[in-house]
Formats: C-alpha cells, sequence, structure tokens
C-alpha cells in the first residue's frame, strides 16, 4: 500500500470526522505517524532479513502487540499529545492497528502477523478487495495506477465520506446547539 497517503486516510479521516476538540492537533499528527510506523519493517530487506521472518515485512510490526505498545507508548506521552493517557493510548494503538487492517485486505503478499510472538502464521482477512501495491518505482506502470485507483475506491472514498459525514454531523449539532 501507498504507505504515507493510504494508511494515512483511516486516521485523518475520524480526526476529521470527530474534530479537534476530541481529537487535538498533536494527537492526530501522532496517529498519522504511527498509522505509517509498521512499513519501516522495510528496512529489514536492506539488512538482509527475509519478507517470512519475524522481523521482515508484515511480521512483528504489524501485530496487535505492536498496536498494544505503541498505544501504551501513546498513553505514556499522552501530555505532549495535548489530552488524557486513555484517549491517546487508544487512539496511537488503534492508528497502528489500522495499518495491519489495510494490509490484510490486500490481495497479495504474505498475509499479517497479528498474533506474534505467539504464532507465526500470516492472516489474511476473508475480504481482499485492495490490490497490493507494488514496491518502491512500481507506481509510474499501468500495475501502479490500478492500484492507486483500488486504493483510492476501497479506502479514500470511504474515508472521504466518513469525514464528511462527520463534519456534517457536528455541524447539525452545532447549529441545533445554537438555537
Amino acid at each position: 500500500m501507498t504507505t504515507l497517503i493510504t494508511h494515512s486516510l483511516p486516521v485523518l479521516a475520524v480526526g476529521i470526522a470527530l474534530g479537534s476538540r476530541v481529537i487535538p492537533p498533536w494527537l492526530l499528527l501522532a496517529g498519522l505517524f504511527f498509522a505509517c510506523l509498521p512499513d519501516a519493517d522495510v528496512a529489514a530487506f536492506k539488512l538482509g532479513i527475509a519478507y517470512a521472518d519475524a522481523f521482515g515485512h508484515r511480521g512483528f510490526s504489524h501485530s496487535l502487540l505492536f498496536a498494544a505498545c505503541c498505544g501504551l507508548f501513546g498513553a505514556l506521552i499522552h501530555r505532549l499529545l495535548r489530552c488524557g493517557p486513555l484517549k491517546a493510548g487508544l487512539f496511537i494503538g488503534l492508528a497502528t492497528l489500522s495499518h495491519s487492517l489495510l494490509d490484510a485486505m490486500t490481495d497479495g503478499g504474505l498475509g499479517v502477523a497479528w498474533f506474534w510472538p505467539w504464532d507465526m502464521q500470516r492472516h489474511f482477512l476473508p475480504w481482499r478487495p485492495i490490490e497490493v501495491s507494488p514496491f518502491i518505482g512500481g507506481f509510474f506502470t499501468q500495475r501502479g495506477i490500478d492500484v492507486l485507483l483500488s486504493e483510492a475506491r476501497w479506502v479514500g472514498l470511504p474515508c472521504l465520506l466518513l469525514a464528511l459525514g462527520g463534519l456534517g454531523v457536528r455541524r447539525l449539532l452545532a447549529k441545533g446547539a445554537a438555537t
């Protein structure tokens, strides 16, 4: 998946839908960072670590444990994020988890090691509509364009609807409170 774009969209959509009073800007920025963080594991390729290894791509950094640890870290730095520890922990943990959920919806790769370190089996969701992304350099091909269109359809459009829907509900609530 095109990490900086597609993996950020659900977090951004939730932030827009809920508004800055619920999701402060620093928390939103941290959520955007943590939504992309699991793909730092691509550095493993440069280190000679195989894709299917526990520390390979979509391995430990895509696990539930990793998301929970990121959430715990978020709770610990909650003051920097300008919110309470529960909100920071949940938002950061769910932002991190959203990455592996999207990856598990792709039609390629080896799956996601959700249960690492207890189980190294890789998993996909039963519904896998998103075309798997080519590695860097493959985006300017017909395949790359097809992937971007798939991500726009299955991630971008629902996120846009969520963000606009949240904005609409917040405006209606504000209008109702003003009258």
